[in-house]
């Protein structure tokens, strides 16, 4: 690997779209689905599950070192965005976490990855059965383990 070639290491879409291999269309991303594919084509899929599982414990442990400055509250939601970086032996590592991640649209695979990121959110915040119930205004109910591309990594009530 050339490791003076900046393209080679960032998905930034401000340093990418300078690249003369950059593709308009799909910008430089993939999706998760498309990734997992990808690895699991060259490898296995004993390196997917690797894989999502030591994400998982990144996103968990990032998560529980700072539970006791994250405001808690019921009537809001936050949507962090995770750049993880995943080495040769498959070894995730935790670049950055976006308080505040872009959603503006850089390509068609960006579009399809972002709109069906604020549909789940709302389906998660906005369960089908919000606000039937007058108690449920203002209030994320979701009982769901999975919605979307969304799922439950650690339940804290259940541990």
């Amino acid at each position: 690997m050339d490791d003076d070639d900046i393209f080679v290491h960032l998905t930034n879409n401000a340093i990418q779209k300078n690249n003369e291999n950059y593709d308009e269309k799909h910008g430089s991303k993939l999706s998760l689905s498309n990734l997992k594919l990808y690895i699991e084509m060259i490898h296995c899929k004993q390196a997917i599950d690797k894989i999502n599982k030591e994400i998982n414990n990144v996103i968990i442990q990032s998560l529980k070192s700072v539970q006791n400055v994250i405001i808690n509250d019921r009537h809001c939601f936050e949507c962090y965005g995770y750049d993880i970086l995943i080495d040769e032996s498959f070894k995730p590592w935790l670049l950055e976490v976006n308080s505040s991640p872009s959603l503006s649209i850089t390509g068609e695979t960006d579009r399809i990855i972002k709109t069906n990121l604020i549909n789940d959110i709302f389906n998660i915040v906005m369960p089908k059965d919000w606000g039937k119930d007058g108690n449920k205004f203002g209030t994320n109910l979701c009982k769901e383990k999975k919605v979307g591309y969304f799922k439950v990594i650690y339940d804290e009530y259940a541990q």
